[in-house]
């Protein structure tokens, strides 16, 4: 076991309050390259290392010194934060950026430039400057895909999430949450055509559809929407409310505080950061619908039910020429 720290004459208990080590110009390194048999050893030089050795007996900048970092193979290693951040900079982001760029920075830039020509393919893009934008602004479909979506993530992030935040603050048994999360668990596609059975099922007693008026495409997407995202909403704000402390809740109940008041005044207050990803989260989902969109209605009837997702599909894929329209409308 080692009895003397490298360099010095100093037993490995005592610390150096004063009088610096002698030899310090080699003690870092002397530390650095040790090889420590015993445990606790290793344990204790890093202890000693961290509790002044080093800044006091070597002229080291404070931010230059991070600490002993103990490894498996006993080498107890000082290091300087910002020279390994320099050394392994490129290492770490270097795979990382470049399949960013690959995957989608690349895409991105490229999509924008076809947006203003007229192709096919992209080796065939010839360049027609704003006339795309000019036919999307021009396009009723668009703009009422556009309005319809709008009205859709409005109604539906309310709807999602009073409904999700109501569920996750009354108690419940885990029986019931993972019922209500395994909808989010089901494909769009599916999950589209299921909805449709069963709405269609309920209206076929007043002899009508989904398609037979707009405002029916419209609720039924509301509410597959929200029996699909309540249940992953509720769990983030179960998160949320777990998290509150209890001695907050009991100091408001001992102040008089009634129900009413511990949740506006306490609950929804300190669960915001929760709202704030769910609110994110369903506008989010709301503005990117399509699979359920296409499965549920079609965007019947005469594309009053189309969402900007499926409006951008069938611009794209049923349009012989407009494919650099489809492709302008996705840039907006």
């Amino acid at each position: 076991p080692i009895t003397e720290l490298p360099g010095t004459e100093l037993p490995i208990t005592e610390l150096p309050m004063e009088d610096p080590p002698a030899c310090k110009e080699n003690f870092l390194e002397e530390v650095i390259h040790m090889e420590i048999e015993y445990e606790e050893d290793r344990t204790l030089l890093g202890f000693c290392v961290l509790g002044g050795i080093f800044s006091e007996g070597i002229d080291l900048k404070k931010d230059q010194l991070i600490g002993a970092i103990i490894v498996g193979t006993g080498l107890p290693m000082v290091c300087n934060e910002r020279e390994i951040l320099k050394k392994y900079f490129a290492f770490f982001v270097l795979p990382t950026f470049v399949a960013f760029c690959i995957s989608f920075l690349v895409p991105f830039i490229m999509g924008i430039y076809l947006s203003f020509t007229k192709f096919t393919t992209v080796a065939d893009a010839q360049f027609v400057g704003l006339s795309n934008y000019i036919k999307v602004f021009s396009n009723d479909e668009f703009i009422n895909a556009l309005f319809f979506t709008v009205k859709f993530a409005v109604v539906s992030t309310i709807t999602v999430n009073i409904l999700a935040f109501t569920f996750a603050y009354l108690k419940g048994t885990n029986v019931f949450r993972t019922i209500f999360f395994m909808p989010n668990l089901i494909g769009g596609i599916v999950l589209g055509y299921i909805w449709q059975i069963i709405i269609n099922g309920v209206l076929s007693h007043f002899n009508v559809n989904l398609t037979y008026s707009a405002s029916y495409g419209f609720w039924g997407l509301v509410i597959m929407m929200n029996w699909q995202l309540i249940g992953y909403m509720m769990i983030i704000y179960i998160a949320g409310i777990q998290n509150i402390p209890n001695d907050l809740i009991e100091a408001a109940k001992i102040d008089g505080a009634s129900k009413s008041q511990i949740l506006r005044k306490v609950t929804i207050p300190l669960v915001m950061p929760s709202v704030t990803i769910c609110l994110f989260l369903t506008i989010s989902n709301a503005f990117k619908l399509f699979d359920q969109n296409l499965a549920l209605t079609d965007g019947a009837p005469s594309g009053a039910t189309s969402m900007l997702a499926l409006d951008i599909y069938k611009t794209f894929y049923s349009r012989n020429g407009w494919e650099g329209v489809g492709q302008a409308k996705a840039v907006i």
